[in-house]
């Protein structure tokens, strides 16, 4: 691949990172004074309506949150984003592959602030970058096939940890929305936390988005094609990020309401060093130069596909 393509990239890989740091520079540090009103949606929920600062118009409780979800952004997403940038005329393959899973991150929590947050002033920049996110996923991906992906990974790739953790992870989503839509459902809307909202956009975003990718990458990873490998390396990224961003996130709104919500914490907690175990051993067992697009042969213990006796725990 040539340098100017490595610089491409990088640069779309800065821009997002910029794009994202400034979306959540503002939503920590713009939030308003903390002030707020309680009033009653046309659903008939009442609730603490936030009035000052970029996020005003929103759910209290939604703004306690969201500035979780924007201090793991700003100081965490962000720096790995430059990091990645930083690294992909190095690492070039590495590098692609997180890339796709941050900016699977990036366009997770922008597509859902654009569509959950009041309309205001940051609203342009979530467009902005959710779109990026895509367009990078689309083209990352291209680039890393046309590249070829057979050769680069270890016998040692950890596919069935990484497919029992999407199975648990989507199972656990599934679960936990059915039953909060069910309760909507059935006439209590205040127990399913909509609120100001008209719809349940998280739900609809895990159930239609999340849950499905996670229980499809762990069939892909399961059955042990090398495009799979690749496809769960990138995917993992975004499995620890959203899961420290959950995190984040309960753990903000604890501070704020005053109410430790301590079993999600530590569940998702143990989800985020679980996927960041996973992870570890992915990209630590990682080689750059693979086997060349069109060869036959493969290193030992690699191929088109894996078998049982190569998968490790």
């Amino acid at each position: 691949m040539s340098g100017s393509k490595h610089f491409a990239m990088s640069f779309l890989t800065v821009a997002v990172g910029a794009l994202a740091g400034l979306a959540a520079l503002l939503g920590v540090f713009a939030r308003g004074d903390g002030s707020f009103v309680t009033v009653t949606s046309p659903r008939g929920v009442t609730y603490q309506m936030a009035t000052s600062g970029v996020y005003a118009y929103n759910s209290h409780e939604v703004v306690a949150e969201g500035v979780g979800w924007d201090v793991f952004t700003l100081f965490v997403a962000v720096p790995a984003l430059l990091l990645v940038a930083y690294l992909m005329a190095r690492r070039p393959f590495a590098a692609r592959l997180a890339a796709i899973g941050l900016f699977g991150y990036c366009l997770y929590q922008y597509l859902e602030y654009s569509m959950t947050w009041a309309f205001g002033p940051l609203f342009p920049v979530f467009i902005a970058i959710y779109s990026l996110s895509l367009a990078g996923i689309v083209w990352f991906g291209v680039e890393t096939a046309r590249a070829g992906v057979l050769g680069h990974f270890s016998s040692n790739y950890p596919r069935r940890s990484l497919t029992a953790l999407n199975v648990t992870m989507g199972s656990l989503l599934a679960l936990l929305w059915i039953g909060r839509i069910t309760t909507g459902l059935g006439g209590d809307l205040a127990a399913t936390g909509i609120e100001g909202e008209t719809t349940l956009v998280v739900q609809a975003l895990d159930l239609g988005l999340v849950v499905p990718t996670a229980l499809f990458v762990a069939y892909l990873v399961w059955r042990g094609s090398a495009a799979a490998l690749a496809i769960g390396a990138a995917y993992v990224v975004t499995a620890v990020a959203m899961s420290a961003a959950l995190v984040a996130m309960m753990v903000s709104a604890s501070i704020v309401n005053g109410d430790i919500a301590l079993p999600p914490i530590v569940i998702f907690g143990g989800f985020t060093v679980w996927a960041a175990w996973i992870a570890a051993r992915i990209y630590r067992g990682i080689r750059e130069h693979g086997v060349a697009l069109g060869s036959e042969r493969a290193p030992a213990g690699e191929g088109q596909r894996w078998t049982g006796s190569t998968a490790s725990a």
